[in-house]
């Protein structure tokens, strides 16, 4: 099993993009369905920005690990911002696409907790033993999912680097992009 999360961690970014495929090959998108899937995919942005404003460029990398254990800003409320992020980001392109709905839908959370339910085992395992006793008390005080209302107050307090994360962010931002571009595209040629 430690192989298979290893690998769907490796592979993380590029294991969406058939689904993307699929999704802008049976789109039928309105004006609408554009504009309403569009902001939600960017207030998933501003979540994975602000979660990598604290926790830096490590989240980028093809190995699990981690410099430090970051408590605050996104992290104070929730163990894992950066994949709500992505999940906002991936259900804003279902809503913008609106390709085989509601079915789509469906597909896409079923896929997106496949994977991440294997990669956050992975990292949670791997934090654990990097950070023992400190980690423990922060995963018993701070939920995986659904954000605490009050924030975290333990050890791992960082400040944020928004200048960092935007340039970390920047393959994220032409994703998105091209992305978008591929639906109206589609959209105008259907049309």
């Amino acid at each position: 099993m430690g192989t298979l999360k290893n690998s769907v961690f490796r592979m993380r970014g590029y294991t969406p993009i058939p689904l993307l495929a699929l999704m802008l090959i049976l789109a039928e998108t309105t004006p609408k369905r554009f504009m309403a899937g569009t902001a939600l995919g960017l207030v998933g942005e501003a979540v994975r920005i602000w979660s990598v404003s604290y926790a830096g460029m490590e989240t980028r990398t093809r190995k699990v690990g981690a410099p430090r254990l970051v408590t605050s800003g996104p992290y104070a409320h929730l163990r894992n911002p950066i994949y709500l992020g992505n999940f906002l980001l991936g259900l804003g392109f279902c809503l913008a696409t609106w390709a085989w709905m509601p079915w789509m839908v469906g597909i896409y959370i079923a896929g997106f907790l496949l994977q991440y339910s294997l990669i956050i085992s992975l990292e949670e395992t791997r934090l654990r033993e990097l950070f023992g006793k400190q980690y423990e008390g922060y995963a018993q005080a701070v939920p995986r999912f659904l954000p605490r209302l009050s924030p975290y107050r333990g050890e791992g307090r960082v400040k944020p680097n928004i200048r960092k994360a935007l340039r970390s962010e920047r393959d994220t931002f032409l994703s998105i992009a091209a992305a978008l571009i591929l639906v109206l595209l589609r959209w105008h040629l259907s049309g």
